[in-house]
């Protein structure tokens, strides 16, 4: 008897705020391979994000700013040919919509002409809704990014919490407002105060996930090689580590190079 294996419904846009109405959180976590993505996705993880943390987990950047809008399309179409469920995510980088709402559609529709991706997401505020905007009326979905915003680091200067101040709190939410009114289908918050992040989704209808933002919103994302402890340099309060793969991989590693030498690999049974 053969067995049909139903394919697993698609997340959308909608699902997610679907979710948000019946009270069910979003789980989202970062990829940037197809070998990675295809698991991430088995695991029914809701939103796949392609993020321009990849600047630091694979090419060893000190921060985003560096990489490009061509290697984001290499890493997000990497990703969504291994993707059957999950919502794929890419960040539009740094540079590609900043200040010229013009060049911002063309690098949104770039994004998803060559990567095959689902959505973009964006950092900024208010600063930024005329090239969100702009990508919406090209159909493009996109995801806002409020709080500590990375892209923006020598702006801050330091990557500590965000809108702890009443004036920053309170540009927060207008932003978080204009983001929604705009039309942007989710908002991540990134290490924000917990209180803060809450009042946020409350206030919105769209999604709010959050990174170092409280349990108070709508859904989490993690970077994967952090919470897997692949990277073992980066203990932020907010990273709960699910793995300790840096150890692991390591003493493998080690086991195989020791085998090598020793002549134990590969032992008769498998050589041909």
């Amino acid at each position: 008897m053969s067995v049909h294996h139903s394919t697993p419904k698609k997340i959308t846009t909608h699902t997610l705020l679907e979710m948000k109405q019946s009270g069910q959180k979003i789980s989202m976590l970062t990829a940037y391979d197809y070998s990675m993505a295809r698991i991430v996705d088995e695991a029914g993880i809701d939103v796949i994000l392609v993020g321009d943390s990849a600047s630091n987990v694979m090419a060893g950047h000190q921060t985003t700013l560096p990489i490009t809008l061509d290697q984001m399309i290499y890493h997000a179409s990497s990703v969504v040919r291994a993707v059957e469920r999950s919502l794929v995510v890419v960040d539009m980088p740094f540079g590609s919509y900043q200040g010229n709402s013009k060049e911002a559609l063309s690098s949104a529709i770039k994004i998803m002409k060559e990567s095959g991706g689902h959505a973009v997401k964006m950092e900024g505020g208010s600063e930024i809704l005329e090239s969100i905007q702009r990508i919406l009326t090209a159909g493009i979905p996109v995801m806002g990014h409020l709080g500590l915003t990375p892209q923006s680091i020598y702006k801050f200067g330091t990557y500590v919490v965000r809108a702890k101040e009443e004036q920053e709190a309170e540009r927060l939410i207008a932003d978080a407002k204009a983001l929604e009114k705009v039309g942007c289908f989710a908002i991540v918050l990134e290490k924000i105060p917990a209180a803060l992040a809450q009042k946020v989704a409350q206030m919105v209808q769209i999604p709010v996930i959050g990174i170092g933002a409280g349990g108070g919103v709508d859904g989490q994302v993690l970077v994967i090689h952090d919470m897997l402890g692949i990277n073992n340099e980066f203990n932020p309060r907010f990273l709960r580590k699910y793995n300790n793969l840096h150890a692991q991989m390591l003493q493998a590693f080690e086991t195989y190079k020791a085998d090598v030498q020793s002549g134990d690999f590969p032992n008769d049974s498998e050589s041909y």
